[in-house]
């Protein structure tokens, strides 16, 4: 039997893939937690296969803690939840120890494959997605200037690409503005950009643009 944990700050998700994982004979939804706190707890306290972590939440993003998750449980496999195309985070999830990438779109028809294909000890991402995703983990090559960023920065950025205000992002990622801002201006600095605009201009470049 396949143990999962779903980790999402939605309660619609959540409760979405626990009814579609639910009529999996070799499957059960171990534990669901909207945070990565309560998932740090679930992890340390129980036995788990699979992880479906989103990266987009309040406080610690799923990005920050897959490491921490690694280290608590060596063995377990990590699907990386999100509702931005691979082209944002896949690659970044990848080299930080995730297993698989789903997109929230996709999520309802592709969770099930992509348990099963993990926990088997495969990589999970959209066919589309894999071969580009192939030659960019193997190929080596200078830092592209998005690549300089954290993962958190790299969020923030994409938020910003949306067209989220510096409010709009606090309030999602529960933050404060000044927290915000912060991170906007080392955006800038590391990439050598110097407004809002030309981190759109380079977005639309590298395909981040939504």
């Amino acid at each position: 039997m396949i143990e999962i944990l779903i980790v999402d700050d939605h309660a619609i998700v959540r409760e979405g893939l626990s009814r579609i994982i639910e009529f999996e004979t070799d499957m059960v939804v171990t534990g669901i937690a909207k945070n990565s706190s309560e998932a740090i707890n679930i992890i340390s306290s129980h036995r788990l296969d699979v992880i479906v972590l989103d990266i987009s939440m309040p406080g610690r993003s799923g990005l920050d803690v897959i490491k921490d998750i690694i280290i608590i449980q060596p063995k377990i496999r990590i699907i990386m939840l999100s509702m931005y195309q691979e082209e944002r985070f896949a690659v970044r999830a990848f080299k930080a120890g995730a297993s698989g990438y789903l997109t929230k779109e996709m999520a309802s028809e592709e969770i099930v494959n992509a348990i099963r294909k993990v926990n088997s000890g495969g990589k999970y991402v959209s066919q589309r997605f894999a071969e580009k995703l192939v030659e960019e983990l193997s190929a080596p090559s200078a830092l592209l200037p998005h690549e300089r960023l954290s993962d958190r920065e790299f969020e923030v950025m994409t938020m910003m690409v949306s067209g989220k205000t510096i409010s709009a992002i606090a309030q999602e990622l529960s933050l404060s503005n000044h927290t915000v801002s912060t991170y906007r201006k080392r955006i800038l600095e590391k990439m050598n950009l110097k407004s809002n605009a030309e981190i759109i201009f380079y977005a639309i470049e590298y395909g981040f643009w939504v």
